[in-house]
């Protein structure tokens, strides 16, 4: 007779899905760990930023895909993926706009993108801040850590 294995029940969610961004297909979203990240010019627990068309099920795929990365940070437990969104403008890729106009602010404030974002260095200004004010798009991302 062979022993049995010991089922568990780990006491944490692994992921867990609100309806917050069922409703916006169009949207920008902040994978953010519970633990800072240091920065050039200063400290953030913003990771990482992106966009879809898709909806939440590009950003369910995206904590996938950078979970082993971020996770693998020393003390960092835990990650949460944040929506912002905007409303939509015709002719206008305002979603599109907005990540910009957050990799720009975060830029201008910690002198680096998100440490898991590849792209977006070398990112130059056009008009994004035609479309939001900068200032609030910077108190957006302090908001966010």
């Amino acid at each position: 007779m062979t022993k049995h294995l010991k089922p568990r029940l780990k006491r944490f969610h692994a992921i867990e899905v609100t309806r917050i961004a069922i409703g916006n297909r169009k949207l920008v979203y902040v994978l953010i760990a519970d633990k800072k990240y240091r920065y050039r010019l200063g400290r953030s627990t913003v990771a990482y930023i992106g966009t879809t068309k898709k909806g939440i099920r590009r950003v369910a795929s995206s904590v996938a895909h950078h979970a082993e990365d971020i996770l693998g940070k020393y003390g960092v437990k835990k990650i949460m993926a944040r929506i912002v969104t905007c409303p939509p403008r015709p002719g206008v890729k305002s979603w599109v706009k907005l990540e910009r106009a957050m990799l720009l602010a975060f830029r201008a404030q910690y002198g680096e993108v998100p440490i898991h974002n590849l792209q977006g260095n070398k990112i130059k200004e056009t008009d994004e801040y035609e479309y939001f004010r900068r200032e609030a798009v910077r108190k957006l991302i302090l908001e966010l850590g």
